[in-house]
C-alpha cells in the first residue's frame, strides 16, 4: 500500500512533529497550512531532504471547498492519500461562556468539528476499498479537554473535542470493513503556539509527570497509530497527558 499521508495544520507545533515523524518513517507527506507558508516549507523542505516526497497546501479546514481543494490537490501531486491526520484546531477565544461571541463559536465549529468531518469524508472516498482503494488510517486529534470540561477557559473548545471523540468511535465503527482504521489522541497540556507560554510554565508542574508534554511525544502516538503495528487499533483514544 502506498503511504501518503495528509496532515492538516501541518506547518507548526503537534501539526509539523507529526509530519517530520511521518517523513523519516517512510511516508510521502502533504502538509497543509492556512497562514503559515515559510514554516510548512520548511517542514516539506526537511522531509524531501530525508529522501520522501513533501509538498505544502493552503487550506482553511473550515471550509469545505478548501477541503475538496486540498485533496485534490493532494491527488494529483502525490497520489491518492492512505493516511490523514486532523490536526487542524483553534480555540477561537477564552474566558467564560458568557463572554463569547457568536462569531467565535462559529469559527470554532467550523475547524474543530466540521473540517476534521468532511477532511475524513474526502479521505473515505479514497481510501474505501468499496470505493476502489486500498484501505487506510485516520487519526483526529482530540484533547484531554473533552473530558475536563475546561471551565473559566475554553469550554466551547473542549466541547468541540467531544465532539470529535465521539465522531472517531462513529466513524471507526462505520468503515472497518472498508479497510480504514479510525483512530483519536488526544493531548493534554503540550507546549504548542495554540495557547500562551504563561498558561505551560504555570500549569506544568501540576501535572502528575511534572511539566507539559512536547509536540514530538504527541506524534510518536499518531505515527504509531498511523503504522501496520496498529493493525489491530481502531475505534481507540490514546491519552498524551503526563497523567493529568
Amino acid at each position: 500500500m502506498a503511504k501518503i499521508l495528509i496532515v492538516t495544520g501541518g506547518s507548526r507545533g503537534i501539526g509539523a512533529a507529526v509530519a517530520l515523524l511521518a517523513g523519516h518513517a517512510g511516508w510521502d507527506v502533504a502538509i497543509n497550512y492556512v497562514s503559515r507558508r515559510d514554516r510548512a516549507e520548511e517542514v516539506a523542505a526537511e522531509i524531501r531532504a530525508a529522501g520522501r516526497r513533501a509538498i505544502a497546501v493552503r487550506a482553511d479546514i473550515g471550509s469545505e471547498l478548501d477541503v475538496v481543494s486540498l485533496f485534490e490537490t493532494v491527488d494529483h501531486a502525490l497520489g491518492p492519500p492512505t493516511g490523514l491526520v486532523n490536526n487542524a484546531g483553534i480555540i477561537s477565544a477564552y474566558g467564560r461562556v458568557e463572554q463569547l461571541q457568536a462569531a467565535d463559536l462559529e469559527r470554532n465549529l467550523q475547524v474543530n468539528v466540521m473540517g476534521v468531518i468532511l477532511c475524513a469524508r474526502e479521505a473515505v472516498k479514497r481510501m474505501s476499498r468499496r470505493h476502489g482503494g486500498e484501505g487506510g488510517a485516520i487519526v483526529n486529534i482530540g484533547s484531554r479537554a473533552a473530558t475536563m470540561g475546561m471551565p473559566k477557559e475554553y469550554v466551547h473548545y473542549a466541547a468541540a473535542k467531544g465532539a470529535v471523540a465521539s465522531f472517531t468511535l462513529g466513524l471507526a465503527r462505520e468503515v472497518a470493513e472498508d479497510g480504514i482504521r479510525v483512530n483519536c489522541v488526544s493531548p493534554g497540556l503540550i507546549d504548542t503556539e495554540i495557547q500562551p507560554k504563561e498558561r505551560f510554565e504555570r500549569l506544568g508542574p501540576t501535572v502528575p509527570i511534572g511539566r507539559a508534554g512536547q509536540p514530538q511525544e504527541v506524534a510518536e502516538a499518531v505515527v504509531w497509530l498511523l503504522s501496520e503495528k496498529a493493525s489491530y487499533v481502531t475505534g481507540a483514544d490514546i491519552l498524551v497527558t503526563g497523567g493529568r
